[in-house]
């Protein structure tokens, strides 16, 4: 119940953010407006706490950041981690290299996705990356249920690494804007 308060009011304000792009441009001046990237911490580089002695972009720190708490939120909730078991297994045997590389192919998504300059995203399609047929590390097609639950969980990281709502409203746009690829049963 608490799950699907959280969803719907995610969604409401979805509905909402989803109308503010329109409104990018000033018409006053030529200036656009910052990108959901920059509202994350952008290009400014920090040090970067996983990698000792290595900087990296606050933005893209950010983003790894809810990233890796998504993925962890996600391997409590029994309605969505049957999808992961290969990646479960892993981690459970030790094996942190499947997570490694689902946190960095979402972690490039989401910079793509959040305006980013500097990233490419180079995995699989979001189709082929979310059926089995192509990708053996997801156990099963994706349903509607289980997308907007994902939605909940990366909400729930979100919230965890401090992020103010009209930007995890933003990173729900983001997400929603693969529906019609992930979504295939």
């Amino acid at each position: 119940m608490k799950n699907a308060a959280l969803f719907l009011s995610v969604l409401g304000l979805l509905v909402v953010v989803s109308i503010l792009p329109s409104c990018s441009k000033s018409s006053n001046n030529n200036s656009t407006k910052p990108t959901l990237y920059d509202s994350l911490g952008g290009t400014a580089m920090v040090s970067d706490p996983a990698n000792s002695g290595q900087m990296i972009e606050k933005g893209r720190l950010g983003i790894r950041s809810v990233v890796d708490s998504a993925i962890f939120v996600i391997a409590g909730d029994d309605s969505i981690n049957p999808y992961f078991m290969t990646l479960l297994a892993e981690v459970t045997a030790n094996n942190f290299s499947g997570f490694n590389e689902l946190s960095k192919n979402l972690t490039d998504f989401f910079c793509v996705g959040t305006g980013a300059k500097d990233f490419t995203y180079s995995g699989l399609s979001m189709a082929n990356a979310h059926n089995p047929a192509t990708n053996p590390r997801i156990s099963e097609k994706v349903s509607v249920n289980a997308f907007n639950e994902f939605i909940v969980d990366v909400g729930k990281a979100a919230v965890k690494n401090g992020l103010p709502s009209n930007l995890i409203n933003s990173l729900v746009v983001v997400i929603n804007s693969q529906m019609s690829l992930v979504v295939q049963r």
